[in-house]
Formats: C-alpha cells, sequence, structure tokens
C-alpha cells in the first residue's frame, strides 16, 4: 500500500541557460531519480491535433506554423522575445496546460524523490509545487559561451533569453541548495551524487 510518507516529495531543479542544469537532470536520471522535464511537457501540449496548437495559429496567425503542421518555434520565440504582450497571452494559454501535463507525469514517480526540471521554475511560480529546490549556477560569462557552443544563436539572443529569466539573485534567492558548475561534466557528476545521497535521507524533501 502506498502509504503518505512513501509519496516521492519534489525536488524542483533550475539555472539559466547553459548553467548546465540539463547535464545535472541526466546524471540524477542516471542514478534512478524520476525526472520530469517542463520543456518536454510545453512540447507535448502543442504537439499537432492538441487544442493549443489550433489556438496559437488563431492568435498569431499561420506564420508560427511550419508546413508540416507542426509549432515553428523560432517564428513564436521572435515573436513573443520582442512583444511582452503577446508573450503573456501566451502563457496564460499554455501554463495551465503544462501544469497539468506535470502533475500527470510527476505522479508516475517510483523513486523516494523526484524531480521538476523547468528553467523558469521560480518565473513560472512552479516551485511552489516543490519541496526544495536546487539551483545550478554558473558565471554569466560561462553561461553565454556554453550557450553559443551548443544553440546556433548569437549572443544578442542569449542576452535577451538572460534578460527573460529570472536573474540569478531571484533565483538563488528561492534556492534550498546551490550546485555551482564552473568546472568540468565530471566534476558536475560528482556534485549531483553528493546531493543525490543528501536527498534519500529527506522526509519530504526538508531535514
Amino acid at each position: 500500500m502506498n502509504t503518505s510518507s512513501s509519496k516521492p516529495w519534489i525536488l524542483g531543479l533550475t539555472g539559466g541557460i547553459g548553467s548546465g542544469k540539463s547535464a545535472a537532470a541526466e546524471h540524477f536520471a542516471a542514478l534512478g531519480v524520476h525526472v520530469v522535464d517542463a520543456d518536454h511537457a510545453a512540447r507535448w501540449v502543442v504537439e499537432p491535433g492538441r487544442p493549443a496548437l489550433a489556438k496559437i495559429a488563431e492568435h498569431y496567425g499561420d506564420a508560427v506554423l511550419q508546413a508540416d503542421g507542426q509549432l515553428n518555434r523560432s517564428a513564436l520565440r521572435s515573436l513573443i522575445f520582442s512583444d511582452p504582450e503577446l508573450r503573456r497571452w501566451l502563457e496564460a494559454l499554455l501554463h495551465p496546460l503544462i501544469r497539468e501535463e506535470i502533475a500527470h507525469n510527476l505522479a508516475q514517480a517510483q523513486s523516494p524523490y523526484a524531480i521538476l526540471v523547468s528553467p523558469l521554475l521560480i518565473e513560472s511560480g512552479q516551485y511552489a509545487t516543490t519541496q526544495r529546490v536546487l539551483v545550478i549556477d554558473a558565471p554569466q560569462a560561462l553561461q553565454i559561451e556554453r550557450t553559443l557552443l551548443r544553440d546556433n544563436t548569437n549572443e544578442q539572443q542569449v542576452q535577451a533569453i538572460l534578460k527573460a529569466q529570472a536573474s540569478r539573485e531571484e533565483r538563488l534567492s528561492h534556492a534550498d541548495d546551490v550546485l555551482v558548475n564552473d568546472r568540468d561534466l565530471k566534476a558536475l557528476k560528482t556534485e549531483v551524487e553528493r546531493l543525490h545521497h543528501f536527498y534519500l535521507t529527506l522526509r519530504g524533501g526538508q531535514p
């Protein structure tokens, strides 16, 4: 029988663009932790055939659709980054749907704790659904360098994304734990393992 004490508690994992939160999440998953990615949930809710996509096309016009009927993410991204009103409309439509998708996925967890990975954990208020917050932190110059290496983008776009995300100070003020990822992947994995062993000792996310 699943008693309430054996129900997994939820760790919110966040960090700015290029901080290494995906690499950290992957390693937690490799250690057997159930990981739900808010970005994946955000992609699923706008799949063709789901109601959100039709509403988006109706609101922004067909320019945000690709020829095959999929969402044209880069067209949508450039629209909403240049206009806060358009961004607010999209968030009002998608956030409740994404919340539902995330809750459904977290409910499948069998591990002692589960992780919700979200770049906008703080800004979207998603952290309120978690019992503990881990921030992956990195110096801004390193964030920019990593993102330019990884994505086909330019520094101006990276700066725009950094601006739209919570400030580092704001993120850190919500953190229960901070992992500074300014070295290599091996160091990151070691830190993740240390935190994992600590998290296994927690009940409900608190010591």
